[in-house]
């Protein structure tokens, strides 16, 4: 009678334990999806704002609106936002082609 009380505690406890491992790996992988769909959506953030500066640059091709004091305070941003998102990305700076 007691073996089988034993048994039956034992079982339980497995189950249990099998059980929160499931869980535990269930939570994991949700988070491991998380932080790589978090990585795709700063990568694309970062494409877009270069792109975004890129095509100013090529849209002020004579400087004119890049000297100006309203127009170029935006230009001056963008360029900070994109050197502090290389720095964050550990990313190779490209030179710029003028």
């Amino acid at each position: 009678m007691i073996s089988i009380i034993v048994i039956l505690i034992l079982s339980g406890a497995c189950t249990y334990f099998i059980y929160r491992a499931y869980t535990i790996a269930g939570v994991l992988a949700d988070t491991e999806d998380y932080i790589i769909e978090l990585e795709n959506m700063n990568e694309y953030m970062y494409n877009q704002i270069k792109n975004s500066y890129n095509e100013m640059k090529k849209i002020d091709y004579r400087g004119s609106f890049e000297s100006d004091d309203e127009a170029g305070s935006t230009f001056n941003i963008l360029k900070e936002v994109i050197d502090n998102l290389e720095k964050e990305f550990n990313g190779p700076k490209e030179k710029e082609v003028k």
